[in-house]
């Protein structure tokens, strides 16, 4: 039987073809992940300048989503429960510590739990630390941040015995008997604090993008697929 009478150059052929539509819709899948994530970058940037606005009350709770609000910058007006700090375990610029999160109780009797900044491990107790500790009415101001419940990658929160690794609002409040808390924490800006610390306003607000070096990727590869596939064509039938 010669060569052109089999069905396995069709059975190649087709293959490769198919091969080739695969890669050049996955290759249009993560152009439109690039604009989805350009436009991201830009919304969050308008976020983080603008000017403040009071932080979501009660009946916006349900409500909070990640794309349409963190990183909003937001004040909150309150007295902050010292006595009900915890400390969540960071890596900042500034070396290893821990960001000390802090109840802010606001007249309205609702609490929003404030990440007032970081601390380096040396000065993570609080009476190392006591100029720090604001005790009149104050106002907030910072960026919007979701929960991060859980955990982090490898460790899991141990609230039982005072470990964070990430900062689980529902389950620091849980943990500290906080009532009527809101779902989201604030990251306070780099207002100083009495004594210098906690050091706030290191938020980091990256987001990865390399939607444009796969879509290259999977382009180059439907090229090579379609070149593969006319070149067994050219050569079993041409």
């Amino acid at each position: 039987m010669s060569s052109t009478s089999s069905p396995a150059p069709w059975l190649f052929t087709a293959a490769l073809l198919f091969l080739t539509v695969v890669f050049l819709a996955l290759g249009t899948w993560q152009v439109q992940r690039l604009f989805w994530k350009l436009e991201l970058i830009a919304r969050v940037d308008d976020r983080v300048h603008a000017a403040p606005v009071p932080a979501p009350p009660p009946p916006d709770w349900p409500n909070i989503a990640t794309e349409r609000d963190e990183y909003r910058r937001v004040t909150a007006t309150g007295t902050f429960d010292h006595n009900k700090e915890v400390l969540v375990q960071a890596v900042t610029e500034r070396g290893a510590g821990f960001w000390v999160m802090t109840p802010l109780r606001q007249p309205d009797g609702t609490t929003i739990l404030v990440n007032r900044g970081f601390v380096p491990t040396d000065r993570r107790n609080a009476a190392s630390r006591t100029q720090g500790e604001i005790a009149s009415k104050t106002q907030v101001t910072g960026l919007l941040r979701i929960t991060e419940p859980g955990g982090a990658f490898l460790r899991s929160n141990d609230p039982q015995n005072g470990r964070w690794y990430s900062r689980d609002i529902a389950a620091i409040a849980a943990a500290e008997g906080l009532v009527n808390t809101a779902p989201y924490f604030i990251d306070a800006d780099a207002t100083e604090n009495p004594g210098g610390l906690p050091v706030g306003g290191l938020t980091v607000v990256q987001f990865r993008n390399t939607h444009l070096v796969y879509a290259i990727t999977w382009y180059a590869l439907a090229i090579m697929s379609a070149g593969a596939a006319w070149a067994v064509y050219r050569r079993r039938f041409g």
